[in-house]
């Protein structure tokens, strides 16, 4: 491979990233890339890299440097066109700004807190199951399941209102996807709007929510200001359902294509918990981390990265390393737990991981026991994945259920 040349994840790339990666992985483990979209950065694939680079305070995460950094290094026709408003999150900040805004959020998201939601998403899981049971034999299971359950899910923990979530469905895929900045301006506009008025409802008529707890919520006399409560929103409505949609997506799909796995995990159920490390590990539901800049060069594999560029940190190529996996390209239910990083590591690592654990784990469970004959409707190689440069995850999955 041409040190060169720039490589660009082009839709060949978003169908199979695997095997880039596992030439990167090799060749090229620190690699300039332009992701889909038109964003140029550094593409960092090796295991103990991503991990390391993902707890490196030297890489920034804070929105108010990336404005000009886009302008930098986008392609014509890629400007960011994201609100701004949208972007004040946790996600997208550095201490201290991180540790406070973490704070005002955490005890929401704790195992023992999340526990408590097991017995409302197994009524969800099986009301959502009742459905497809009654219905047609082959559907998609994105539509009928995979989705509407997380969505369901977070929009009761945070309090939005059930006839408001397909246009939010909408416009998350939209600001998710590598659309053009007209487009991804009109969605983020209308989310913002949408946000603002749902905030100023919880106001003007507290509930026993989350959104309601967070215009209220209060860390040594601090608490969120508007930009921060709308940010904080729209991440936590966005990454509370994004990441669990794809998680049993890319589950249920590796199962069905992998007959000896699924047998051995309705065989024993109580293989899982570890099934869901797996299915995190294999294909999990973030291919590429959210966007870091070098606020000093770093090297990486004997390359150096200057100041101010970006760095993608791909979680799909580190968890399939195996360097750190041993037969790491092979799904297997009964792998030994396994320090993977689909969640993230260091101060970023996903608030929300026990929520989307314990989903999927309802999820397939609950589908596998209703659907023990369940098989795959379509070609693999016919089945597309989102244009994302960030998701790993299909736009359907045709199942038959008898």
């Amino acid at each position: 491979m041409d040190d060169d040349v720039v490589v660009r994840l082009d839709e060949v790339f978003v169908q199979d990233p695997h095997s880039l990666y596992r030439e990167l992985r090799e060749a090229a483990p620190v690699r300039r890339v332009v992701l889909p979209g038109g964003l140029r950065g550094w593409l960092v694939t090796r295991y103990a890299d991503v991990r390391a680079a993902l707890a490196d305070p030297t890489l920034s995460k804070d929105f108010a440097g990336v404005g000009e950094l886009v302008e930098r290094h986008a392609e014509e026709g890629a400007a960011n066109a994201f609100a701004a408003e949208l972007a004040a999150h946790m996600l997208n900040t550095d201490p201290p700004d991180h540790t406070r805004l973490r704070k005002l959020v955490n005890r929401a998201f704790t195992v023992r807190g999340v526990e408590g939601l097991r017995p409302r998403i197994l009524e969800i899981t099986r009301e959502l199951l009742d459905a497809m049971e009654s219905g047609p034999d082959e559907v998609d299971l994105l539509s009928a399941f995979a989705f509407p359950l997380p969505m369901t899910v977070i929009c009761e923990v945070l309090g939005v209102p059930d006839d408001d979530r397909d246009d939010f469905r909408r416009w998350s895929s939209v600001l998710l996807s590598a659309a053009g900045p007209e487009e991804m301006g009109a969605a983020a506009q209308a989310m913002l709007q949408y946000l603002l008025n749902l905030i100023a409802t919880k106001r003007a008529n507290p509930g026993e929510d989350l959104l309601t707890a967070l215009c209220h919520a209060t860390e040594d006399n601090d608490r969120l200001s508007e930009p921060e409560l709308v940010s904080m929103a729209f991440l936590l409505l966005v990454a509370g359902h994004e990441t669990t949609v794809n998680l049993i997506g890319n589950g249920t799909l590796g199962l069905l294509r992998h007959p000896s796995e699924l047998a051995a995990l309705q065989a024993d159920p109580a293989l899982l918990p570890g099934a869901i490390e797996e299915f995190l590990r294999y294909d999990g539901p973030v291919n590429i981390a959210t966007l870091r800049y070098t606020t000093t060069p770093l090297t990486l594999d004997e390359v150096t990265i200057p100041e101010g560029e970006f760095v993608f940190l791909s979680l799909s190529a580190a968890n399939r390393d195996p360097a750190r996996f041993p037969d790491a390209e092979t799904l297997s239910v009964r792998r030994a737990p396994s320090a993977h990083l689909a969640f993230g590591h260091g101060i970023h690592y996903c608030v929300g991981a026990p929520l989307a654990r314990m989903e999927g784990e309802v999820a397939l469970g609950e589908l596998l026991r209703r659907f023990p004959n369940l098989t795959l409707a379509a070609d693999p190689g016919d089945l597309r994945y989102r244009t994302s440069p960030i998701l790993r995850g299909l736009e359907e999955l045709p199942v038959r259920l008898r």
